[in-house]
């Protein structure tokens, strides 16, 4: 992200700047507009999105948007129950499979995640991430891109919890990704219009 503020759309709507791309990127401004930083709860949701964090270590977050629905149908809409059944012919299919992205160590970690969180009680995936949000009015409001923190403390906290459960390519700073994502946090600058909706 830059460092900039809140930048204009074509809709005069104020947004963050990464949320604004190029026209060829409208994918980022409905992400932006109607998914990033509101509440999502649900074990196989949480699921989902560290999945799609993971993959996207290293990638742009628009290749994973663009492949989201070939994610969808080659990890069975991430319903842990089902991906934690996976064999090593499946993991052999996800390789072949052009609608992803075919990195061996992240389809690996996908499968072994669902085991991970297949093992934990139904709700519990979602209490442990969600115990780690901080207080909404304790931390400040970002103004530019450059307020906007890679790595926190509960992100920190919340990457070493979920390795202790088995859990796989969630370093700090990819779970702060989840948080923003996911709405622990409110990530949105000051004068994004989508802040006070989230």
């Amino acid at each position: 992200m830059s460092g900039q503020g809140v930048v204009p759309g074509p809709d005069g709507l104020l947004r963050c700047p990464w949320g604004l791309e190029a026209e060829t990127m409208a994918d980022y401004r409905v992400y932006h507009d109607t998914e990033w930083g509101r509440p999502v709860h649900g074990d196989d949701a949480l699921y989902e999105r560290i999945c799609l964090e993971a993959f996207q270590s290293g990638l742009s977050w628009l290749t994973i948007l663009r492949r989201r629905e070939g994610f969808r149908a080659a990890f069975a809409d991430f319903s842990i129950a089902k991906v934690a059944e996976f064999t090593e012919a499946d993991e052999q299919r996800l390789i072949a499979d052009p609608g992803i992205i075919r990195n061996r160590a992240k389809i690996a970690a996908t499968i072994s995640n669902a085991r991970a969180a297949a093992a934990l009680a139904p709700g519990e995936l979602d209490e442990l991430i969600w115990s780690h949000a901080p207080a909404p009015d304790g931390r400040p409001v970002p103004r530019t891109a450059t307020d906007v923190a890679a790595i926190t403390a509960e992100s920190t906290a919340l990457s070493r919890d979920l390795k202790k459960r088995g859990f796989r390519f969630v370093g700090p700073t990819t779970a702060y990704a989840l948080m923003q994502a996911c709405g622990l946090v409110n990530d949105h600058l000051a004068d994004c219009h989508s802040r006070d909706a989230v």
